[in-house]
């Protein structure tokens, strides 16, 4: 078997065996199929012969190709998950990728709004019509649950329990966790699921039944379950009218879990909370946190 006939039996792997996400086996898809590409130039494609330093030399090319940092780290992770794969199926012995170090992350935070920018944001005046409503509602819930664009878009209305207050969110991997639902997140949300969505229903058309039927929480116009684009849009005009230029849904999930650790929350609880399976991911919002405390030092102190 050759590599790019090994491709189709290791996503389905991937999704079968890992339960991986929709945007996970499509990475992977995107990410192996470039691999592949470079390796029939090279005239590599018998797994069997694929070398350590042909790898690396991929990866420099990437680099050249001008990719970030974190792309080719994610590229590398596909190209040693397909290796293993191949071993695993005695496809080839050999798995070159094994000890490649995977170039260094740049260490820059991500942006973080403040308080009072989140209010601007949350606080502005919202149509009271079904979309303005939803609208408010995704904020909110980006905010106010900092939950990830995909969470929100797969949200269906049988995860969302009032009567505790909790979203059962399903995450990366298919990961199950209960995320609080209190505040203006779960007003918001009340409100649109009783008076916005019902609207949005009504107004379906024949392609928004796989939606419906589902449950989805957020619909678009004509009835069918949002998505990841349009929420960027969303996001980013409610940013707009705010006062922030180029809002990304991330930067109010940043946004939460730092102003979580600046009111003395206990990381871990935010650990779980977000949904990360290693604290190390969680513990980048303590440097936020620390340049925060600076920053109040900075301004506040007559020495300073």
């Amino acid at each position: 078997m050759n590599i790019e006939e090994a491709l189709h039996p290791f996503l389905d792997f991937v999704q079968v065996e890992r339960g991986s996400s929709k945007n996970t086996i499509d990475a992977y898809r995107r990410d192996l199929k470039r691999y592949i590409a470079w390796l029939k130039k090279k005239n590599l494609s018998d797994p069997k012969r694929i070398s350590r330093q042909d790898i690396e030399t991929y990866l420099e090319s990437l680099a050249e190709d001008g990719l970030s940092a974190r792309s080719i780290r994610r590229n590398l992770s596909a190209v040693r998950g397909f290796h293993r794969f191949m071993v695993a199926e005695k496809i080839c012995k050999n798995h070159p990728s094994v000890y490649i170090e995977p170039p260094k992350m740049p260490s820059h935070l991500p942006s973080v709004l403040s308080v009072s920018q989140v209010g601007n944001i949350l606080d502005q005046t919202w149509p009271q019509t079904a979309v303005g409503l939803r609208d408010r509602a995704i904020l909110e819930l980006l905010y106010g649950c900092g939950l990830r664009v995909s969470e929100l878009v797969g949200l269906n209305i049988l995860r969302v329990d009032f009567d505790n207050e909790l979203l059962r969110v399903l995450g990366k991997g298919s990961k199950e966790r209960l995320v609080p639902l209190l505040g203006t997140a779960k007003k918001s949300l009340l409100e649109y699921l009783e008076t916005g969505r019902p609207s949005l229903v009504s107004s379906s058309g024949v392609r928004a039944k796989e939606a419906l039927s589902e449950g989805a929480v957020f619909l678009n116009q004509r009835g069918g379950r949002l998505t990841r684009q349009a929420i960027f849009t969303i996001v980013e005009r409610a940013g707009r009218i705010g006062g922030v230029e180029g809002l990304h849904p991330h930067t109010l999930r940043h946004s939460f879990a730092t102003h979580l650790l600046e009111g003395r929350a206990d990381l871990r609880v935010v650990q779980e909370i977000l949904g990360h399976a290693d604290i190390q991911t969680t513990q980048i919002y303590t440097h936020l946190e620390q340049s925060h405390i600076k920053g109040v030092y900075f301004s506040a102190h007559p020495r300073a």
